[in-house]
């Protein structure tokens, strides 16, 4: 599973990232998405963790918590996409 790291401190860093959710468990990758147009880290990550478990246990206890100087949002992507995707779809409304 892969969890979705929001609001993010564009000074954090992939080694930040891995020191924060080792606590938790292992870390296999960490993914700090880059805007192409300006270089600039666009605010956001994803971290996979090796144990299903663990990542709940880091979702738990980190979400909401500031980290250099923002409140994160973690989210379960697996979720996330699923919440996304169970949306009920509005249709406009039709001129007739």
């Amino acid at each position: 599973m892969t969890i979705y790291v929001g609001n993010l401190s564009f000074q954090a860093t992939e080694d930040d990232l891995m020191d924060v959710f080792n606590e938790y468990g292992k870390v296999n990758r960490i993914s700090l998405p880059i805007d192409r147009e300006s270089g600039r880290k666009r605010g956001f990550a994803f971290v996979e963790m090796e144990d299903e478990t663990k990542e709940d246990a880091a979702i738990s206890e980190l979400d909401g918590a500031e980290w250099l100087g923002l409140e994160l949002l973690l989210v379960s992507r697996g979720f996330a996409l699923l919440t996304l995707s169970s949306r009920p779809s509005h249709s406009a409304p039709s001129n007739s």
